[in-house]
């Protein structure tokens, strides 16, 4: 089944997580069909701490790729932040 999910990146005890497109049988960090965007958690006062292709995540999910549990609440607490 092909998945949405975060592929975790940056330091050590400084995560940066990808938000890609990928087949739920490969590792968490392994191979990947195409990035959609980025999650920094430690984001302060002027970075950026979400970012994504909303287009290319809606035709993702139309296509029938199932976003992860951390992925969906992303998407939908930060589309409600900013307007349309």
């Amino acid at each position: 089944m092909v998945t949405i999910r975060l592929s975790r990146g940056g330091a050590k005890a400084r995560p940066f997580y990808h938000v890609v497109v990928t087949n739920s049988r490969n590792k968490r960090d392994g191979r990947f069909i195409e990035r959609l965007g980025f999650f920094n958690p430690i984001a302060v006062k002027q970075d950026v701490p979400f970012q994504i292709a909303r287009d290319r995540f809606d035709y993702w999910v139309a296509t029938g790729a199932q976003p992860s549990a951390r992925v969906a609440s992303l998407v939908k607490q930060f589309a409600a932040a900013t307007p349309a």
